[in-house]
């Protein structure tokens, strides 16, 4: 069995898997944890793998140690399948990593766009030759809506999800669809540009915001909301072959 922790800044998402099957799944606000220790008894947990974009304490690092099994601290340094060409690779975060690796596994010897859409929305690119190129990020559709409330003096702090016209028509109905538009616009603009250049591209959409998003989106695309868990365990179950 093997342990899967995603670690981001207000929640920590777990995965157990077995071989390349999701058992169970499950998200946790706080330290400790316990999901850890609970999995552990029931099932034998027998590798973990830990992605995070915060420092853990020591606390937190101890939950996973306990367990007794070996561990890793996912980071730019572990081997994947892929060839970063990130100039700054300490600098990129092992979200964009592993979800890239998900998509890649999935279909591998494919040009790729990878989407991730969570507090912020990612776009990263892999060439048919596994060779991660980089991509951009901008703001996820709460921080929009969080910073069109508190960089103005009169919009309202509105909820994402709602009633969503093509052009709205108050101002609530204004800003959710001027920001999720806009979003899929913005997304969709990208694929016609990749394909542009690159020909055939798969598609492939991620993180929390996949649900709201996947059917404004014009182009084909594969969304697998546990794409990021799935590409962490490919790396887990290769770890002593790359």
């Amino acid at each position: 069995m093997n342990l899967i922790a995603d670690i981001g800044n207000n929640s920590a998402k777990f995965f157990l898997f077995n071989g390349e099957q999701i058992l169970l799944h499950t998200r946790r606000n706080e330290a400790p944890y316990g999901v850890i220790s609970e999995w552990n008894e029931q099932f034998g947990i027998e590798r973990i793998i830990v992605s995070t974009v915060i420092d853990l304490t020591q606390e937190q690092k101890n939950e996973f140690q306990a367990v007794g099994c070996p561990v890793i601290w996912f980071s730019n340094e572990t081997s994947t399948p892929l060839k970063i060409e990130y100039t700054t690779p300490h600098t990129l975060g092992s979200d964009r990593i592993a979800a890239a690796v998900g998509a890649w596994c999935g279909q591998p010897g494919k040009n790729m766009l990878v989407i991730d859409a969570g507090s912020a929305i990612t776009i990263d690119f892999v060439d048919r030759e596994g060779r991660y190129k980089g991509g951009n990020i901008s703001p996820g559709i709460k921080m929009r809506l969080k910073a069109l409330h508190e960089y103005t003096g009169r919009l309202p702090l509105i909820d994402k999800e709602g009633d969503t016209p093509a052009f709205g028509n108050n101002t609530e109905t204004a800003i959710r669809s001027g920001v999720i538009s806009g979003i899929c616009h913005e997304i969709d603009g990208y694929i016609n540009e990749i394909r542009e250049k690159y020909g055939d591209v798969l598609i492939f959409l991620t993180g929390g915001d996949e649900k709201t998003l996947k059917n404004r989106i014009k182009n084909r695309i594969f969304a697998d909301k546990y794409l990021v868990a799935k590409g962490l365990n490919r790396i887990l179950l290769d770890y002593d072959t790359f």
